[in-house]
């Protein structure tokens, strides 16, 4: 107990971090909703990041005189212990002096935060003018911290360069007619008061965008020509704790993925021969890009989407969920140009005046095969991502706004919407074969994902029993190869996902981690319970108590 009488509890400490850190990441702020930030952007300068770890030290010295009392403040402080103690490793071991990827880097949350920003009113797009204006300084302060990284040999990787440099040219126009910038058509939709003020702001992020391109190409990327794309052991496994919130086994998760491959691949084949009688997975999924249940058009594309999470939830609510109202409203959106190409969520503001988004980067398509959107629509929607962290809205005032925001947990969360895609399956919503093999081929990347990104990152060999290269030790070249025999995604997907966990290392084995956390978790409560297992009641209770890394949630799923 603490000697120090009326000392904050936990969520108190949590709560009063979140607002200090919308102090000096205004992009978090604009996420909560805070609006008293909407016209700045973060320092993302060597002194930037040291303020943000300061202030991460300074609250675990608070946590540590602080009372737990009861369970809800003992659940807090475990995990604002855990994410702290993670962010500062990394922020220590200077990672974020050499953050380029082509998904989550400083400059990319420059640009997607005026994606959310509130744009209803001439107010609103004053703010939008001001932060347009704030890009230069945030990208010189990005620049002086990449500078920062060569000084001390801390690089970033050449493919994650080259990539970045490709994206950004697109914002800039790229082949575009006319060449006009992501930012000058953003900005064509403000007010006719605010229109020169809203050009010239926009010409000035453009400019600077421009500017940070010209810089990686021909001044970065050369210094950083010769670096490996693997991170090695030692800097994955503190990527892995800051991703996942637990000291993981790499060895045993990387046999674990194997055996998942094998597995699901199995299954596939099985109902790929249902899709076209003697078809590998892979000739039934080109089968059904061709001949398949698609739809036509970027428009019908997105009220498609948004009538599937609309079916779910008039399905799903009463049945194995009990939603409150506004957890019931989510958004299909078409995502900006220049994006990854993965699909993502955007979770709604603490208040939910702003509603959870899916986003689906269309890359130039106007046609789009069913099999491939089904599953991923309950990962990424309804009952996937939106329940979950929409849920973790509702019920803030009940946690602390930490653990429903800013302490997300990377594996817990991808993790649970892995389960929610196996669970439509177990609940009957994937029975056509062509979903089901979409589905599968989803589980199956998951897997592949495990595999890859250990393996390449930590240079392992490929075993014995594998199908592709037995003996052989990965490269991103072999890891390329292997994903396209066993993914049905496109080239360009498959592409972008390999950079993905090249620039991400460790996230992205949180998704079939953390599904077998959830359901290790949920197993355990059935058993405990018998047949008094309530599975609604547990899927209620288990979205309703918060973020934990992996250490922590299967323990406490399973007291559910």
């Amino acid at each position: 107990m603490s000697d120090t009488p009326g000392s904050p509890l936990p969520r108190q400490i949590a709560d009063a971090y979140v607002d200090a850190v919308t102090e000096l990441d205004p992009i978090t702020g604009t996420y909560l909703g805070v609006r008293s930030v909407q016209d700045r952007l973060p320092d993302f300068s060597p002194a930037g990041l040291d303020a943000v770890a300061d202030l991460a030290r300074r609250t675990l010295a608070e946590l540590d005189a602080a009372d737990a009392p009861d369970d809800a403040e003992r659940r807090c402080a475990r995990l604002l212990r855990e994410r702290l103690t993670a962010e500062i490793a990394v922020h220590e071991a200077g990672e974020g002096l050499r953050a380029v990827s082509n998904l989550s880097s400083p400059v990319h949350s420059v640009r997607s935060v005026f994606t959310i920003m509130p744009t209803e009113t001439d107010e609103d797009w004053a703010a939008v003018a001001a932060r347009l204006r704030a890009v230069p300084e945030a990208l010189t302060g990005y620049r002086a911290a990449l500078l920062e990284g060569l000084s001390r040999k801390l690089f970033a990787a050449p493919r994650q360069v080259t990539t970045v440099v490709e994206q950004l040219g697109e914002w800039l126009g790229g082949d575009k007619e006319g060449g006009r910038s992501w930012f000058a058509e953003f900005a064509e939709d403000g007010p006719q008061p605010l229109r020169d003020e809203l050009d010239a702001a926009a010409d000035d992020a453009t400019g600077a965008v421009a500017a940070l391109r010209d810089w990686l190409r021909d001044s970065y990327a050369p210094e950083v020509a010769d670096q490996p794309d693997a991170v090695g052991r030692k800097r994955y496994a503190r990527w892995v704790r800051y991703w996942t919130g637990s000291d993981l086994d790499l060895d045993e998760a990387y046999a674990w993925g194997w055996e998942e491959f094998h597995r699901l691949d199995a299954q596939m084949r099985a109902e790929a021969e249902k899709v076209l009688p003697g078809a590998t997975p892979l000739e039934a999924l080109r089968h059904l890009d061709v001949a398949g249940e698609a739809i036509e058009g970027v428009d019908a594309v997105q009220e498609w989407l948004q009538a599937l999470m609309d079916e779910a939830i008039t399905t799903l609510d009463g049945t194995h969920f009990d939603l409150a109202e506004p957890v019931k409203r989510v958004e299909s959106r078409i995502a900006p140009p220049g994006s990854a190409a993965a699909p993502y969520y955007t979770g709604p503001s603490l208040d939910f005046s702003r509603p959870g988004r899916t986003w689906l980067p269309t890359l130039g398509k106007d046609r789009f095969p069913v099999w491939d959107l089904v599953s991923t629509w309950y990962h990424e929607g309804v009952p996937g991502h939106h329940l979950q962290i929409a849920q973790w809205a509702y019920v803030a005032d009940r946690l602390s706004r930490y653990q429903a925001t800013l302490g997300q947990v990377s594996a817990n969360v991808e993790g649970w919407a892995l389960y929610a895609e196996r669970l439509m399956d177990e609940l009957g919503f994937l029975t056509d074969p062509g979903r089901r093999l979409g589905y599968l081929n989803a589980q199956m990347l998951r897997a592949t994902r495990v595999v890859l990104d250990i393996g390449m990152h930590l240079e392992l060999g490929i075993p014995a029993d594998s199908p592709f290269q037995p003996g052989e030790r990965w490269t991103p070249e072999l890891g390329r190869e292997f994903f396209g025999l066993y993914n049905g995604l496109s080239a360009e997907m498959l592409d972008s996902e390999l950079i993905r966990y090249l620039g991400l290392p460790g996230q992205a084995i949180g998704y079939k981690l953390g599904e077998r956390a959830w359901l290790a978790g949920r197993e355990a409560a059935r058993a405990a319970h018998g047949a008094d297992f309530d599975a609604k009641a547990w899927h209620m209770a288990a979205l309703s108590q918060g973020s934990l890394g992996l250490d922590d949630l299967v323990d406490e799923l399973s007291r559910l």
